[in-house]
């Protein structure tokens, strides 16, 4: 990979509602010969499962993306663990997306909560609407077993749930005891060897995220070697990096789900003047361009981007 680039844009953005414990999302732009790529990996990430992360940004500046094979992407709306009443004006003002990503495991809420959540998001979708759950690997075997049950007959039937368990092997003791389908998410992108998943069949579905897999090659490259259906799903970008993700999906040779890519409605501002806001429930492929002045009034603090400066000095070595 090509060295430190000289131009690096520090950013940061707040959340309309806290999401992963973060109110603020934080990241670098660099610009290559090929574009803008982003580099954010949160910060419970230490330099080395960084790397990947810093190699799926050079590959957007210095390499582009495959050609896509289609034009549309359908995305999901994301529902944070938010009350009922919140979750269905999330799920109305989606710009018509037919599937929720509901999180589900939040410190402090009860399973009345979250059965109360669905309700809600089962009631603004309507008939046909899909509905999926995401604990981000919170709850034991047991647990998941009692929790998923419920949320299912909340939802009117789950879609899947994704990683409700931590580890492959929680994942693959966990697909024996119910019937609502499995995503692995942590388990793939979080691995040495995310394959495993693959060969315990612990899992119906993969989610696959560009920049902690290491660019979108690769993602397609991790697809056609797992061999089962895949949802692109972000990794809280901006805009810029989101367009890396909608890449990844739109190359994908089969896409049968909707994609966890519409994630630019959770901030409050963007980087770019036409971020990827969902119509009709899906996103064009399409690569924008950063605003300079949004890119401006973005940029933090001084202590914030001497943080990512230095970070990103310690993370280019390993990649």
């Amino acid at each position: 990979m090509p060295g430190t680039p000289v131009d690096l844009h520090v950013w940061s953005l707040p959340l309309r509602t806290r999401f992963r414990g973060l109110t603020v999302r934080d990241g670098v732009l660099l610009r290559g010969d090929a574009g803008w790529g982003e580099f954010s990996p949160f910060w419970d990430y230490d330099a080395d499962e960084s790397a990947a992360w810093w190699r799926a940004a050079r590959e957007a500046a210095d390499e582009g993306w495959p050609e896509p094979v289609r034009a549309r992407v359908p995305v999901n709306v994301t529902v944070p663990a938010v009350d009922a009443a919140t979750a269905h004006a999330i799920v109305l003002g989606s710009g018509g997306c037919r599937t929720a990503k509901v999180k589900v495991a939040e410190p402090g809420q009860s399973l009345a909560d979250e059965v109360a959540r669905l309700e809600a998001v089962r009631d603004a979708l309507g008939p046909g609407g899909a509905i999926r759950v995401d604990a981000n690997a919170a709850w034991d075997v047991d647990t998941a077993v009692t929790r998923l049950a419920a949320l299912d007959r909340a939802a009117g039937g789950l879609e899947y749930a994704e990683q409700p368990v931590p580890g492959v092997d929680g994942l693959a003791a966990l697909r024996r005891r119910t019937s609502v389908p499995i995503a692995a998410d942590e388990s793939i992108r979080r691995a040495q060897d995310p394959l495993a998943v693959a060969r315990a069949h612990a899992a119906d579905v993969v989610v696959l995220k560009v920049q902690p897999l290491g660019g979108v090659r690769a993602c397609l490259e991790l697809a056609e070697r797992i061999g089962l259906p895949v949802v692109v799903s972000s990794a809280l970008e901006s805009s810029v990096g989101l367009a890396a993700g909608i890449a990844l999906a739109a190359a994908l040779p089969e896409l049968p789900y909707a994609c966890g890519l519409a994630t630019a409605q959770l901030f409050t501002a963007d980087l770019v003047t036409d971020p990827f806001l969902p119509v009709d429930g899906a996103l064009d492929v399409r690569r924008p361009e950063p605003d300079p002045a949004l890119l401006a009034s973005a940029a933090g603090s001084a202590e914030l981007a001497a943080r990512w400066r230095a970070r990103v000095a310690a993370v280019v070595p390993r990649a």
